[in-house]
């Protein structure tokens, strides 16, 4: 092609362009560009019953409700890991937008619960947007006092760390606070035997004989929230709002169950009738675990007298091998060795451990080998039975193949 050819080209290709476009302005259709949105913290606030918050930086919304709890902590004095209650005490919980304590995840909403006189005051603080961050943390702070005692459930692992997390995002440090008392620890020490798992719905329900109706389950309260930043419908979240609720009040009345039922068997060694015997013997074993003998003995000891139907046997076993335990380890050394006889002749199914440590007191304390090796000798019939059944016993049975040579060999001496 010539290039005149190929000009004549270019050249009608650019008119008809031309023809295509819009001579007219006013005829371009520019993208539509959004209103001014109202501002969420008032529709929010009238969504859900709150009352808008003014903070340095943008407003949030803040819902406040009263109960009747008695503030009757002085008894967590007396707790395996002790709590002052003079301290001011802040109970906290978080409705979050997801389970990591990374940067994406968002508390959305905090429940704060301190108790006023004999009143207990949930404080809700809610999150309207994102960008309000930076004034929702200055709400979260000054309801912190820095000597304050928090209690939360799980906020150890979870919820103090997030938050911690949002502040340092902002460049803030987390406000202070004097101690922080995790009571899902103390769930599954106390009452993991009874219950079907450490939950706090499970264990409220179980303990302190909470009734939810109508809850709204955890895994959907991350989707609640960002529907509502979707919509802008603030109604989405009054179940959120309700089950963050629940969740602080719940942990008011476990602190008074600890308080004024388990806490004072520890001081007295005498338990109220509502008090179950199986979380008495979790209590002792807390205690156990700080080294604080005496009141483990004394749960143990309050336990074991409650513990008088027959169909209890194998939990009453247990309480009192952790009771022979004690006892030795706080140098009872004849009282260990009769509890450890007691629970042997009980015949149960640790019977033949109970044997072993029999034949330990007698061989060491008081130096009668022949009385020792009886005792061994019954704990390896036990054995021996327990592995025709199938139930092997593996700890007895390394036990036995040092202990009998051991002992055969000390009384061969004296025979000598």
């Amino acid at each position: 092609m010539d290039p005149l050819t190929a000009g004549r080209l270019r050249r009608s290709r650019l008119e008809r362009l031309r023809d295509a476009q819009v001579r007219d302005a006013s005829e371009i259709r520019r993208p539509a560009v959004p209103e001014p949105r109202p501002d969420r913290a008032q529709r929010l606030a009238a969504d859900v019953d709150g009352e808008v918050l003014a903070t340095s930086a943008r407003p949030i919304v803040v819902l406040e409700s009263r109960e009747r709890i008695p503030r009757d902590l002085d008894g967590l004095a007396a707790l395996p890991e002790p709590v002052d209650p003079a301290r001011p005490f802040v109970l906290f919980d978080t409705e979050t937008t997801g389970l990591g304590t990374g940067t994406g995840t968002l508390p959305f909403l905090v429940g704060l619960g301190t108790w006023e006189g004999d009143e207990f005051v949930t404080r809700q603080l809610l999150l309207p947007e994102q960008s309000d961050e930076d004034g929702y943390l200055d709400a979260f702070e000054a309801l912190i006092p820095s000597d304050a005692c928090l209690v939360s459930y799980n906020g150890r692992s979870f919820d103090w760390p997030l938050l911690v997390t949002r502040f340092r995002l902002h460049g803030r440090r987390p406000p202070a606070f004097g101690e922080h008392l995790d009571l899902l620890p103390l769930a599954r020490a106390l009452w993991k035997h009874r219950l079907p798992d450490a939950r706090l719905a499970s264990v409220e329900s179980g303990v302190a004989g909470v009734r939810r109706e109508h809850d709204l389950a955890g895994s959907l309260v991350p989707g609640r929230y960002l529907d509502y930043l979707r919509h802008g419908r603030g109604t989405l979240l009054r179940d959120v709002l309700e089950h963050n609720r629940q969740d602080v009040v719940s942990m008011a009345l476990l602190l008074l169950v600890l308080s004024r039922d388990l806490a004072p068997v520890a001081r007295s060694g005498r338990s109220s009738a509502a008090v179950h015997p199986g979380d008495l013997g979790g209590l002792g074993r807390a205690y156990a675990r700080k080294r604080r003998h005496e009141e483990a003995l004394a749960c143990f000891d309050a336990a074991m007298e409650r513990l008088l139907e027959p169909w209890e046997a194998q939990r009453y076993e247990a309480i009192a091998m952790d009771r022979a335990r004690t006892l030795t380890r706080m140098g009872l050394r004849e009282e260990a060795e009769g509890a450890w006889h007691a629970i042997a002749l009980e015949g149960g199914r640790h019977a033949a451990w109970a044997w072993l440590h029999v034949a330990k007191h007698r061989e060491h304390d008081h130096r009668d080998f022949r009385a020792a090796l009886a005792a061994t000798e019954r704990a390896r019939s036990l054995a021996e039975r327990s592995r025709l059944f199938g139930h092997r016993d593996r700890h007895v049975e390394r036990d036995l193949v040092r202990r009998v040579p051991r002992l055969r060999r000390r009384l061969g001496a004296l025979a000598a």
